[in-house]
């Protein structure tokens, strides 16, 4: 018992020391405050003198790039915006004030040097949003540093090029300066490495804060105090601090939504080759389903591009060629249509394409059999009526009227074509040479307009493979040349030409 009864009147007097030093601690800081915000104005300048300048230093921490809007021309960050300066008026002896070296007070209770985002697209020139009042940071040591660091969510115009979209790369730039304050007021500079002293010529991104995003990749994210000779220091727009972010879009979504199937679609264009010419109806639908495809896709790639008219996407310039070469393969369809459709009835051939095709077509041995075998057939018939007389031919009509030749007409079939055909064979065998070189004379003249018309069919084959062979080439170095384009559109390897170096760590 005697025991814990030390123990305990131990740890009450260490809880009672603890207390008492705390409450100096907080009776200290408070005086702090109190002695110096006193007489202190917010709306005063912390220079001792007028031509004295505040020195300003700007650091620019990434922690997300949100996203990048090419229809409005919108970049979208989250960062935290780091600023320091001196006020000698916050200035204290720590040995005064039981060695209190900080002290955190909110924003609107100091003076600030206006450094806001000047390229802002929603008429918001200072951060987006606050944290609570009591929970800003300005830190306050010896010598009246100030430290203070807002999130904020800035939308700043970016603009746009869209000449190999969607293998294209930005450069988006945030645009800092004082909103109130000219350069002989405030000397805005970048802030300082803490170990080398130099400046941060770069907007810090911390790997482990930092939240990638899924459609562009950071490749450089230089920094610059730029001052502008057009102006004089008096002026607001003479100096200004740029943090620069360089970065390239991820293609993958495109190539698979957007660039695949056009392609897969687009080369269904050279299939109306394979196809019969007579095939109007399939040619039509399958032409007219690549346009209507090629069309919609243009449409989808309209809605996510800027509307300009300063240059003409990569996407949009393959969507064009696909549509020309449609209307390429449309024509010729056509005229591979007007060729097949022809006929020796309806049109006259030449004397060159029949000489040429004629041989090809008409080269078979049986028909070259035919045409001899029925060629004593025209002969015979010919002999025939020049051999007989005249007279006799005359009076041949007059004689069957008056029954000379009675028995050898009624000995003839006439009930049907083929009983015709064997009765003349019987009784008039002459005559059935003059029917048979009659037919003979009209199925060759049927077959020369078949003949004709094979070979105008086979000028609109040979049209369509010397077509299908160009259309493949067309479309094939077309394709390849628009796309490897966008592939050697790469991200210079320096942000500045100029100087050759990488400014980023």
């Amino acid at each position: 018992q005697t025991l814990l009864d030390r123990f305990g009147r131990t740890w009450i007097v260490a809880f009672a020391l603890l207390a008492t030093v705390l409450q100096g601690t907080c009776s200290c800081e408070r005086q702090l405050i109190t002695d110096k915000f006193k007489n202190y104005n917010r709306n005063i300048r912390p220079a001792r003198h007028p031509d004295e300048k505040v020195k300003g230093q700007v650091k620019l921490t990434l922690t997300k790039l949100i996203s990048l809007n090419e229809k409005e021309d919108t970049l979208t960050t989250n960062v935290w915006i780091e600023i320091q300066w001196h006020d000698y008026r916050l200035a204290w002896n720590t040995s005064e004030y039981h060695g209190i070296n900080l002290i955190r007070v909110p924003y609107n209770t100091v003076w600030l040097p206006d450094i806001v985002l000047e390229n802002n697209i929603d008429g918001k020139f200072d951060v987006a949003y606050y944290l609570p009042p009591r929970a800003t940071l300005v830190d306050t040591p010896l010598d009246g540093s100030m430290y203070w660091l807002p999130p904020a969510i800035y939308r700043s115009t970016c603009a746009i090029e869209i000449t190999y979209f969607p293998f294209d790369w930005q450069n988006c730039t945030l645009v800092f300066r004082s909103q109130t304050y000219s350069a002989n007021e405030i000397d805005m500079v970048l802030a300082e490495d803490a170990d080398t002293g130099k400046p941060i010529e770069w907007v810090d991104i911390d790997p482990e804060a930092f939240t990638e995003n899924g459609e562009w990749a950071i490749k450089h994210w230089p920094a610059r105090k730029l001052t502008n000779p057009l102006y004089s220091p008096d002026d607001l727009e003479y100096q200004e601090v740029y943090f620069n972010l360089i970065i390239q879009r991820k293609p993958l979504f495109y190539i698979i939504n957007i660039i695949l199937p056009c392609s897969l679609i687009s080369s269904l264009v050279v299939l109306p080759f394979f196809l019969p010419a007579k095939g109007v109806c399939v040619l039509t639908v399958l032409i007219v389903s690549v346009s209507v495809s090629s069309t919609v896709f243009l449409f989808l790639i309209a809605q996510k591009i800027p509307e300009t008219s300063l240059s003409v996407p990569l996407i949009g310039k393959y969507l064009i060629f696909v549509m020309c070469m449609t209307t390429l393969i449309v024509t010729n369809c056509i005229i591979v249509l007007n060729f097949s459709l022809r006929s020796p009835r309806t049109h006259n051939m030449s004397h060159t394409i029949k000489h040429v095709r004629v041989s090809r077509v008409v080269g078979h041995t049986e028909m070259r059999d035919r045409r001899r075998s029925s060629f004593g057939l025209m002969q015979r018939a010919q002999e025939y009526v020049l051999k007989q007389p005249r007279n006799k031919m005359m009076f041949d009509k007059q004689r069957e009227r008056h029954g000379l030749v009675r028995s050898i007409v009624d000995e003839i079939d006439v009930s049907s074509t083929a009983n015709l055909y064997k009765s003349l064979a019987k009784t008039a065998p002459e005559i059935k040479e003059c029917v048979d070189a009659c037919n003979f004379i009209a199925e060759y003249n049927k077959q020369q307009n078949d003949i004709g018309s094979v070979i105008w069919v086979l000028i609109g084959k040979m049209i369509d493979k010397v077509c299908f062979w160009a259309a493949i080439l067309l479309f094939s170095v077309g394709t390849v040349a628009i796309f490897l384009m966008g592939h050697f559109n790469q991200v210079p390897e320096y942000p500045f030409p100029w100087e050759n170096k990488k400014v980023h760590t």
